[in-house]
């Protein structure tokens, strides 16, 4: 293996202390045409932590995650990545996107590819790795969300979870400093649910830095170390998991978590 690059899969980039932001947001604005999709979004993540962004359907928060690496582009306002400052239409927007691996809704897997070969295409095309070291490591990744057997299945040969437990392996072959997931267990059956929360908690737990937006209020309270409340483009509410869920702030938020939690 190359010993020039650190490929264990097992534990998170080691990186600055948890006192220095990785992600920096301020005054972000987006809006779609006349539709305002974000007002004036202003937050910091530290390396290690872990965000849950939740809140009601068309709060903003999608747009919010996708901001983050310029899959949206937003209008007015400052995003910095580990330091380096995300602009609508930067041209080496690729070099901060091999940084934040994202996990979406959907699965987006490459479905003429195996799925060794969809884990191995980024490490061997973006970071220049050979086939026999990224190979390795995507073995091993896969092994880490338990599911390795299926490694020379094609995507459509695969259940949800098995889909989006290989998508959540390939964004972690690229070896990001930060992780964003954007509802990742939305698109699934309910018995395929667990399993992919149990990986992320997994990646929690080793450490990784970690955004997530979800409806998923147990995942929120067991691996969340602040919860980040969104309603009508603007973040409403921001506090530690077991204050939110207890004892929130705002009308709107109690009346978002009385209407999820009786479901």
């Amino acid at each position: 293996m190359n010993n020039n690059e650190n490929t264990s899969p097992n534990k998170a980039p080691t990186h600055k202390s948890k006192s220095d932001p990785i992600v920096e947001v301020s005054g972000l604005c987006k809006w779609f045409g006349d539709f305002c999709a974000l007002f004036d979004i202003n937050f910091s993540v530290n390396f290690g932590e872990k965000i849950v962004i939740c809140g009601p359907s068309g709060s903003g928060k999608s747009t919010l995650i996708r901001c983050l690496n310029q899959l949206e582009e937003h209008q007015i306002g400052t995003i910095r990545i580990d330091g380096k400052e995300v602009k609508p239409g930067m041209k080496n927007i690729e070099e901060i996107r091999r940084e934040v691996g994202m996990v979406f809704q959907s699965f987006n897997l490459f479905p003429h590819l195996s799925v060794l070969d969809n884990l191995t295409i980024g490490p061997i095309r973006n970071r220049g790795m050979n086939k026999n070291d990224a190979s390795e490591m995507a073995m091993e990744l896969l092994d880490r969300v338990h599911i390795s057997e299926q490694a020379n299945k094609f995507p459509m040969q695969l259940s949800g979870g098995q889909q989006q437990r290989v998508a959540i392996a390939r964004a972690l072959c690229m070896k990001p400093k930060l992780m964003l997931f954007d509802e990742p267990t939305s698109a699934l059956d309910p018995e395929m649910i667990s399993g992919v929360l149990d990986v992320m908690v997994e990646l929690a737990e080793g450490g990784m830095t970690m955004i997530c937006v979800t409806h998923e209020m147990g995942f929120a309270r067991q691996v969340g170390d602040r919860v980040i409340f969104m309603d009508d483009a603007e973040i409403v509410e921001t506090s530690d998991p077991e204050t939110f869920f207890s004892n929130p702030e705002t009308d709107r938020a109690k009346l978002f978590l009385s209407q999820l939690l009786s479901h």
